[in-house]
């Protein structure tokens, strides 16, 4: 399978994909679950920061959750959480949580869409909010809720040679899940360059493989 054109990953295409966009059928739409409880609605925020030279050089802006957190502790995550009865949508509750999370103002971000709705195996209903951001924007996580925030270059998520499909049996059935895994490069305190290996991997990169499928399917040149 391709990568996501270059020319396709720029503001003004992302935008107009969303304005217009194809018939398409997402890859992956839930898990198994393994949980009883209710299922609860929830937002996330696919925050596309925009960096580079006429801005070709994007990144999408991940958190690792703090590993004190009763679900998902530790790992890779967007930012976003449950819908609240005061959120007026699903942008309402992605934003409000990203500000809470990272900091993130709704002044340095532009909505551009959502994907389908995710279904996790904790029975949780997410629906994908992707944004643009600022650059200007200056990251303060909650250290309640997030251990770390990085990014990771748009373009590397939205090449499929970045992909890996697992598969494993567990309770006689058998399940499928993505990763994505990143060598993200960080300056040391002696001013070498420390490659710190980010897992992408569940329900963030199936949503990451569904932002892919909408963008690759029938391209607009």
């Amino acid at each position: 399978m391709p990568a996501v054109p270059s020319a396709h990953l720029l503001p003004a295409a992302l935008k107009a994909r969303f304005a217009q966009p194809p018939i398409w059928q997402p890859e992956v739409e839930r898990e198994t679950s393994f949980t009883d409880r209710s299922p609860a609605h929830a937002a996330v925020l696919v925050p596309i920061v925009l960096r580079g030279p006429e801005f070709s050089e994007s990144t999408v802006l991940l958190t690792q959750r703090a590993h004190h957190m009763s679900t998902h502790s530790g790992q890779i995550a967007f930012p976003g959480g449950k819908v609240d009865p005061q959120d007026t949508s699903r942008h309402a509750t992605a934003l409000r949580e990203a500000h809470e999370e990272v900091g993130l103002h709704p002044k340095h971000v532009q909505v551009i869409g959502e994907l389908p709705v995710y279904v996790t195996g904790t029975a949780f209903w997410v629906t994908p909010v992707i944004a643009l951001v600022s650059p200007e924007f200056e990251p303060a996580p909650n250290a309640d809720e997030v251990q770390d925030i990085f990014e990771v270059p748009l373009a590397f998520l939205m090449n499929p040679a970045h992909h890996r499909r697992h598969t494993f049996e567990w309770q006689g059935a058998r399940r499928q899940w993505f990763s994505m895994p990143y060598q993200e490069p960080r300056c040391a305190a002696d001013g070498q360059i420390d490659l710190v290996e980010r897992f992408i991997w569940g329900a963030t990169a199936a949503m990451l493989r569904n932002f892919y499928r909408f963008l690759v399917v029938n391209p607009v040149e």
